[in-house]
C-alpha cells in the first residue's frame, strides 16, 4: 500500500515536471521555428511545428531592414560596458558595507535600498533632464553611466561578502598585504559565483533594455537591438518571419550566457541567502 502510494507520487511529480517543462520551453521552440517561416506559414492552420525553409530569406531581409550586425554589435558595447562597470562598482562598495564601520553606515545602505522600490517610469523625466544638460543625449553614456550605481548589486555582494571571515582578512594585513591586494587578491577569488550571478542579471537587463534606450538614443546607426526590431513592427503590414528571427537573434545570447555560467549564477544567488 505504501509503495502503491510512493509510485503514484512519483508519477504526480514526473507529470508536473513534464508538463511545466513543455509549457516554459514551447514558447521558445514556437519562436525558433517560426523564424525559418513566411507569415503564411506562421498563421497556417493546423499550425506547423517543424521547422520551414525561409531561414536565409528571413535573415536577409532583417539585415536589409535594420542592419543586423551594426546593432548587435551596439547591444554588446552598451552591454557589456554596462556590465563591467556595475560589477566594479557593485564588488567595491558591497565590500566597503560588508567588512568596514563607518559613522552612519546602516543609514546609507537602507537609503540604497529604498531607491529599488522607486519605479523606473518615475526617475525617466529628471533623468532625461539631466542628461541634456550634461549634453550627453544621442551618446551611450546616457545609456549606460546612469544606471551603474545598481542598488540590487550593492546588495547581492554585501550579503555575500559577509560570509568572508574577518580572521582570514586579518592575517592578510598582518602580512603586510595593501587593502586594494586584499580585495584584488583575496576577496574577489573568492566571490567569482557572485560576480557571474550579477554579471548575468546585468548583461539580461541592459540587452533587453528598450524603453530608456528608445528614448535618449535617436541615430539610426547607434540603436540596439530591441530598439531596431521594434521599427519591424509597421501600421500597415508585419512580418511576422522577420520578427520571430530578430527575436530569436535577440534571446541567443542570453540563453547561450546562463548555460556556460548557470553553475555560478544558482551558486552565487544562493550564497547570501542562508543566514548563519
Amino acid at each position: 500500500m505504501v509503495e502503491s502510494s510512493t509510485g503514484l507520487k512519483k508519477v504526480f511529480t514526473y507529470t508536473t515536471i513534464i508538463l511545466g517543462l513543455i509549457v516554459s520551453l514551447f514558447p521558445f521552440y514556437w519562436m525558433f521555428i517560426g523564424a525559418t517561416n513566411s507569415s503564411a506559414d506562421i498563421f497556417a492552420f493546423p499550425p506547423r511545428l517543424l521547422p520551414g525553409d525561409h531561414f536565409w530569406q528571413n535573415l536577409t531581409a532583417l539585415n536589409e531592414q535594420i542592419d543586423l550586425g551594426r546593432v548587435i554589435f551596439n547591444s554588446f558595447y552598451v552591454s557589456l560596458s554596462y556590465t563591467f562597470f556595475v560589477l566594479a562598482l557593485s564588488t567595491i562598495t558591497g565590500y566597503a558595507f560588508a567588512k568596514f564601520q563607518f559613522k552612519g553606515q546602516d543609514y546609507i545602505f537602507g537609503a540604497i535600498l529604498l531607491t529599488m522600490m522607486l519605479p523606473a517610469q518615475a526617475t525617466m523625466i529628471p533623468l532625461f533632464d539631466t542628461m541634456k544638460a550634461f549634453g550627453w543625449l544621442n551618446s551611450y553614456k546616457a545609456v549606460i553611466i546612469p544606471g551603474i550605481a545598481n542598488a540590487f548589486g550593492i546588495f547581492l555582494m554585501r550579503q555575500n561578502m559577509k560570509k568572508i571571515p574577518d580572521s582570514l582578512i586579518e592575517a592578510a594585513r598582518i602580512d603586510g598585504c595593501g587593502e586594494f591586494a586584499i580585495f584584488y587578491k583575496i576577496v574577489l577569488p573568492t566571490m567569482k559565483p557572485a560576480i557571474a550571478a550579477l554579471g548575468i542579471y546585468m548583461f539580461m537587463a541592459q540587452w533587453g533594455n528598450f524603453m530608456w534606450q528608445l528614448i535618449v538614443l535617436n541615430d539610426a546607426s547607434m540603436k540596439t537591438l530591441p530598439v531596431a526590431l521594434s521599427s519591424l513592427v509597421g501600421l500597415s503590414r508585419v512580418d511576422y518571419g522577420q520578427v520571430f528571427m530578430g527575436a530569436s537573434l535577440s534571446t541567443l545570447p542570453v540563453i547561450a550566457i546562463f548555460l556556460l555560467l548557470q553553475k555560478q549564477f544558482i551558486s552565487g544567488i544562493l550564497g547570501g541567502a542562508v543566514k548563519e
